[in-house]
């Protein structure tokens, strides 16, 4: 299943790195695509919306609804 976040709080290629792997701790097998100069990050997984947006929220990051 494809979900789109919107996260702000990334600007630069080490905070793609940190919601990345944080979302790979929480699905493995996740495929992850983030455009940060749109605040955007597409995740293709199957698991519920809500662990994944907590899972970027733990690492520091506003995710919106």
């Amino acid at each position: 299943m494809n979900q789109t976040f919107t996260v702000t709080g990334m600007t630069c290629g080490h905070c793609e790195k940190a919601v990345t792997r944080a979302i790979l701790q929480a699905d493995p097998q996740a495929t992850v695509q983030i455009d940060r100069t749109q605040n955007k990050v597409d995740v293709a997984s199957e698991q519920p919306r809500d662990k994944l947006a907590a899972a970027i929220a733990e690492e520091g990051y506003a995710v919106a609804a």
